[in-house]
């Protein structure tokens, strides 16, 4: 059964799992990894726009990828991570909130033969078994990558997420203040990608993103995105970065640097950033503070590989960040 409200409060009482693009779902379906009824989000409007507000930007959950990648007022790292994933036609028809909200492409948790931590069983199959494109940062039961591209690039743009908050939609309880009257409530990114993250594991209802909201960059900052991949395109990032920079009078002022690809949830590499300030970006100062990318790196059995083309990519991305004009 599809079902299509009209209104967001209309989802409280119509149980089942969103679609917009659809672009994972209809491959979990495929597999019959999800079955039920599916909430269509088609006719709820105010959810296609990119907007200028106070402050920065408003992304609607329905924005298209590909609208993102080519909207003039996006800053540019979130724009190239945008028009750097999957493939046109994905871009075309994915949306931003999808994005966040996918599934991990763990091959034991897209089989429905087997039965792993994201899909009812008691263990990690990968751990022990086939992880060779897995986190090389081991920090969680699962070590399954996160596959969402935008998360790494908003996380590094601070980015802020409005959740609807309709009983059953998908409250999240990771702070944030009260919103104003008739607006969604607020609340930071990370602790949105946690309750997805939980909401995979069987922990609560996934929250229902309507928007997310994307601070100015600080003026002539530059930025950068490198994906590093095993083919030239359509394929899962093996590591992926965003930088952005500022350098005033020649020296770094501000970085901030986040991966993706490596772990359970895209991670700031702040040594990394607290090499490059105060200093000019050349590249003596960038090679070394690239190299400190892979610090605390828990890699397991076969993924240590990920770990030199992690300082690659890092080390990469500083470079056409610094040179950005």
């Amino acid at each position: 059964m599809i079902r299509f409200p009209t209104d967001i409060a209309e989802i409280a009482s119509r149980p089942g799992e969103l679609r917009a693009g659809g672009t994972d779902l209809s491959e979990r379906r495929r597999s019959g990894r999800s079955r039920g009824p599916l909430v269509d989000l088609r006719d709820l409007p105010g959810l296609g726009a990119i907007e200028l507000v106070d402050g920065g930007l408003r992304v609607g959950a329905k924005v298209t990828i590909a609208a993102l990648a080519a909207h003039a007022s996006v800053p540019a790292g979130l724009a190239q991570a945008a028009g750097g994933l999957a493939t046109p036609q994905i871009r075309a028809v994915a949306t931003v909130a999808g994005n966040l909200s996918q599934r991990v492409r763990c091959w034991y948790f897209r089989n429905p033969e087997f039965s792993c931590l994201q899909s009812g069983g008691t263990s990690c199959l990968a751990r022990d078994g086939d992880h060779l494109y897995h986190s090389c940062f081991d920090d969680q039961a699962c070590v399954a990558p996160h596959p969402s591209t935008l998360a790494c690039a908003l996380l590094a743009y601070d980015a802020t997420v409005e959740v609807a908050e309709a009983p059953g939609a998908g409250q999240v309880a990771h702070g944030a203040g009260a919103p104003a009257a008739g607006q969604a409530p607020l609340l930071p990114l990370a602790g949105v990608l946690a309750s997805l993250q939980a909401a995979h594991f069987g922990r609560g209802q996934p929250p229902m993103i309507v928007a997310l909201r994307v601070p100015t960059p600080a003026a002539g900052e530059r930025a950068a995105y490198v994906r590093a991949i095993a083919r030239a395109r359509a394929e899962w990032p093996l590591a992926e970065v965003v930088v952005r920079l500022s350098v005033v009078d020649g020296l770094v002022t501000a970085a901030r640097v986040v991966v993706g690809g490596v772990a359970t949830v895209p991670i700031r590499r702040e040594a990394v950033e607290a090499a490059l300030v105060g200093g000019a970006p050349d590249e003596g100062r960038i090679a070394a503070a690239a190299a400190l990318a892979s610090e605390g790196a828990r890699p397991l059995p076969m993924t240590g590989y990920k770990l030199p083309i992690l300082v690659g990519a890092v080390r990469e991305a500083l470079e056409r960040a610094a040179g950005a004009s």
